[in-house]
C-alpha cells in the first residue's frame, strides 16, 4: 500500500544505535533498503523504506523475532502533526481509511518518562476512537478477524504515528513490553529477567513439558538465586554454583545444592535439563562457556546473558552469535535466539536449545 514507507520500531532508551543498526543490516539482507533516523534515549526508530519497496513488504519478508534490539515495529503513513485538540478523531479516521483492513486498535508510547506521562490520554482516546472508526466504517466488526492491527504511537497529544503491525509477526504486548510482578519472596529482581525470558522464548503451552517440575538445573553465578528461585519455583531440583552466599529461605526448601565453586570451571556430573547463567562477566567469555556446555552435552537448554560493552554493542552481539552458531554447526540443529527484554539493562539474553528440544 503506497504511503506506508516508514517503519517505525520501538526500543530501549539508549539503544536506538543498535535498533537502527540491526534494521539497516537485516532490511539489507533481505533486499530492503533504506536509511534509519533516531534520536538517542527517544525509545525508538525510524527506518524509511526506499520505495518501490513498502514497510509493509519489508514486515512480511523479515522474521520479527528474528530481531534482538527492537520491542515492537509498525509500518506508518506520514506522520500526523498539529493534531487539534478538539477534534483529533476526525484526522486519524481520515488517514487510518489508507491501512489495511484491522480489527483492533491499540496505542503505544516510547518507554521514556514522557511516553509513560501519555499512557492515560490513550487509553482515553483509543475508547473513544475504535467506536468512531468502527461507525465510520473504517475498522472491521469486533468478532472479524484480520491479519493487521492498527497501531497508533502517540508522541504527544498533537503529534501521532498512525500504522498496522501483522499479528502473527510482531508482539502482543503493549509497547512490546511484558510487565511481571516481582515476586515478594524472590531474592533479588533479577528473578524477572529469567521469567520474562521463558514467556518470549517458550509458548506457555509447552511449558508443562520444557519448564517441568522434576528437572535438573544448574544455575551459574547464582547467588543471592534470583534465578534459582524461579527454578525452584517450577518444581526443579537446583546445583548452585556461587562463591557468594545463597538466600536462606531458598536453601531451606531442600531443592537447591550449593556449591562455592568458579562458575567457569564446574562442570556437572552428569547432564542436566537446564543451565542457566547471569554472570557478570565479557561476553566472549561467556559466549565461550556456552559452547563448552553445549559440546559436551552438559545441558539439554540453556538461558544466559551477554553482557555489552559501552561501545560497538551490536557487533559485540552478532559476533557472539555467530561464535555459538559456528562451534554448533556440526552438532545437528542446535536453536539460539536472542532478545534484550524488558528487565534486562546493558545487556541481551539468550535462549540455547539442543536439537531434541522442539
Amino acid at each position: 500500500m503506497s504511503g506506508l514507507d516508514t517503519l517505525v520500531l520501538l526500543c530501549r532508551p539508549g539503544f536506538e544505535p543498535e535498533c537502527a543498526s540491526e534494521i539497516s543490516e537485516v532490511a539489507a539482507a533481505a533486499g530492503f533498503y533504506g536509511y534509519p533516523r533516531l534520536d538517542q534515549g527517544e525509545g525508538y526508530v525510524t527506518f524509511y523504506v526506499h520505495p518501490p519497496a513498502t514497510a509493509l513488504e519489508l514486515m512480511e519478508t523479515v522474521r520479527f523475532r528474528s530481531l534482538i534490539f527492537t520491542r515492537q515495529w509498525l509500518a506508518c503513513l506520514p506522520k500526523l502533526e498539529d493534531l487539534p485538540a478538539k477534534d483529533r478523531l476526525t484526522p486519524v479516521a481520515e488517514a487510518a481509511a489508507h491501512l489495511p483492513a484491522c480489527a483492533e486498535v491499540v496505542a503505544d508510547t516510547a518507554d521514556t518518562t514522557e511516553g509513560r506521562e501519555l499512557r492515560g490520554f490513550c487509553r482515553k482516546f483509543v475508547s473513544a476512537l475504535a467506536p468512531h472508526l468502527r461507525k465510520e466504517g473504517v475498522l472491521l466488526p469486533r468478532k472479524e478477524k484480520s491479519a493487521w492491527r492498527m497501531h497508533l504511537f502517540v508522541l504527544s497529544g498533537r503529534e501521532i504515528w498512525l500504522g498496522v503491525a501483522p499479528v502473527k509477526n510482531s508482539s502482543a504486548w503493549e509497547g512490546g513490553i511484558l510487565r511481571l510482578k516481582f515476586p515478594a519472596r524472590a531474592p533479588s529482581r533479577s528473578t524477572l529477567k529469567l521469567e520474562e525470558a521463558w514467556h518470549w522464548f517458550i509458548p506457555k503451552h509447552q511449558w508443562d513439558r520444557l519448564i517441568a517440575p522434576g528437572m535438573r538445573a544448574v544455575d551459574l553465578g547464582a547467588a543471592p538465586g534470583g534465578w534459582t528461585w524461579q527454578l525452584v519455583e517450577r518444581g526443579m531440583f537446583v546445583t548452585a554454583i556461587d562463591n557468594g552466599p545463597m538466600n536462606e529461605d531458598l536453601m531451606e526448601t531442600g531443592q537447591v545444592e550449593h556449591l562455592r565453586e568458579d562458575a567457569f570451571v564446574y562442570a556437572p556430573a552428569k547432564p542436566v535439563d537446564w543451565m542457566v547463567c547471569d554472570v557478570v562477566e565479557k561476553p566472549a567469555r561467556t559466549t565461550a562457556l556456552v559452547i563448552e556446555w553445549a559440546l559436551n552435552g552438559w545441558a539439554r537448554q540453556m538461558v544466559f546473558n551477554l553482557k555489552l560493552p559501552m561501545k560497538q554493542r551490536y557487533p559485540e552481539v552478532r559476533q557472539c552469535l555467530e561464535r555459538i552458531e559456528s562451534a554448533l554447526a556440526d552438532q545437528g540443529g542446535w536453536r539460539l535466539e536472542a532478545r534484550q527484554l524488558y528487565h534486562d539493562r546493558e545487556e541481551v539474553t539468550c535462549w540455547l536449545a539442543a536439537p531434541e528440544i522442539r
